[in-house]
């Protein structure tokens, strides 16, 4: 259906929905014991859910297709990412609070570390902090380019947004990210004419950064995606009846969440201080996305046992969030980031949803092999699960006579 059928469908009930989100959540069989991250988890909060829900694996965008966390987390809150597409530089602008403007085109920055030969070395620059990432940026700020204005703000980590403003810029513009260690960074190309004169001002930018970072030991090189003008977009609540709150730390997620109408709830970063804020805004909505990022973290570091403990501490939280008597939780990732690829990959993600008025199926373990033989299937599009989540919040009409 298109969202805006979804819309005609709507009624008022007072109930809560629940979207648990471990970013990355998906992976692949170890060696040693042929089992994933979230099988080699001692998950049993988790695993009764599962029991008492729904179960199968949803596909982000397609089949075979690896997902960008924005991508995919559109697709989980119901829009369809092949129809609504934006690039990751809005959504950063929009998770910091940066107001974007007509004439603004952003992009998502990494620090970066490349070898006296050029090559990339390692795409994160170590993870740098964010004391070293706001001097950093402040150096950046002091790059001037003809006839547009340069902004440049810390984002967490080596994260960093780059926004240029000014008449007749384009979006149509490469990443300069070769998204893979050993490559050269990429030289921007322009993705149609129009934005001739805009790749022309980023490999400028990045000419003049690579100088000013030049006496950095470990980010001394900046790469870019995810070029961005802000899209005008329908929100969650217009197309799904909810008000909606977003508890995420990282600030990429709060953007994405923002650009669709919801409210971004301030919490502490941690995963406790995620909980600590829905159990605060309980009273004040009815649709909470919780975020969880180092499950994703773990998994582009390699650390398998890292991704597993991240996974038992969210299971660990799991009861305090039962104790609020939400009416539909939905758990799940994503994407899925296996730890022994060290990125994302095209592997469907393990999904449960939990309400009163489930179909129980046979799972009775939050896993990969176990949500294959699900109630929701090995292959439900991402898309569907919104939907799935309201009607079984009772927020939902019947469709037709």
């Amino acid at each position: 259906m298109e969202l805006s059928q979804y819309r005609e469908l709507i009624r008022e009930a007072d109930t809560k929905i629940v979207l648990l989100v471990m970013d990355g959540l998906g992976g692949l069989p170890r060696d040693e014991d042929g089992l994933t991250e979230l099988e080699a988890a001692h998950t049993p909060n988790l695993d009764r859910l599962a029991a008492e829900g729904t179960c199968g694996l949803h596909v982000p965008v397609g089949p075979g297709v690896t997902p960008g966390s924005g991508p995919s987390h559109l697709a989980l809150f119901g829009y369809d990412p092949l129809v609504y597409q934006v690039g990751r530089g809005a959504l950063s602008a929009m998770g910091i609070g940066f107001e974007m403007t007509p004439k603004d085109v952003a992009a998502r920055g990494n620090f970066a570390t490349v070898g006296e030969d050029g090559r990339v070395t390692d795409r994160r620059a170590g993870r740098i902090s964010d004391e070293l990432n706001r001097e950093l940026c402040a150096r950046l700020r002091e790059i001037r380019l003809p006839d547009v204005g340069v902004f440049v703000e810390t984002e967490a980590e080596h994260r960093f947004l780059l926004v240029l403003r000014g008449e007749g810029l384009s979006s149509q513009v490469s990443d300069t990210d070769p998204q893979e260690v050993g490559e050269f960074p990429e030289r921007a190309k322009a993705k149609d004419p129009s934005a001739a004169r805009t790749v022309r001002l980023v490999r400028e930018f990045v000419r003049q950064a690579r100088e000013v970072l030049s006496d950095q030991p470990v980010a001394n090189m900046v790469l870019l995606r995810g070029f961005a003008q802000r899209p005008d977009w329908p929100s969650i609540g217009e197309v799904f009846g909810v008000r909606a709150a977003a508890i995420a730390s990282y600030p990429m997620y709060r953007g994405l969440a923002r650009l669709l109408g919801m409210e971004a709830v301030e919490a502490e970063d941690s995963l406790t201080g995620e909980i600590e804020a829905l159990e605060r805004s309980w009273t004040g909505y009815d649709f909470f996305y919780v975020h969880v990022k180092r499950t994703d973290s773990e998994g582009e570091d390699g650390d398998f046992d890292g991704k597993v403990a991240e996974i038992e501490r969210v299971d660990a939280v799991v009861p305090r969030i039962m104790r609020l008597k939400p009416d539909v939780v939905i758990v799940t990732g994503d994407h899925s980031t296996p730890s022994v690829l060290r990125h994302h990959s095209w592997h469907p993600v393990p999904t449960l949803i939990w309400s009163p008025h489930c179909r129980r199926d046979m799972v009775d373990r939050f896993g990969e092999r176990a949500c294959m033989a699900g109630g929701l299937g090995p292959r439900i599009p991402a898309t569907a699960l919104m939907p799935i989540a309201v009607a079984n919040a009772l927020r939902f009409d019947k469709y037709g006579a």
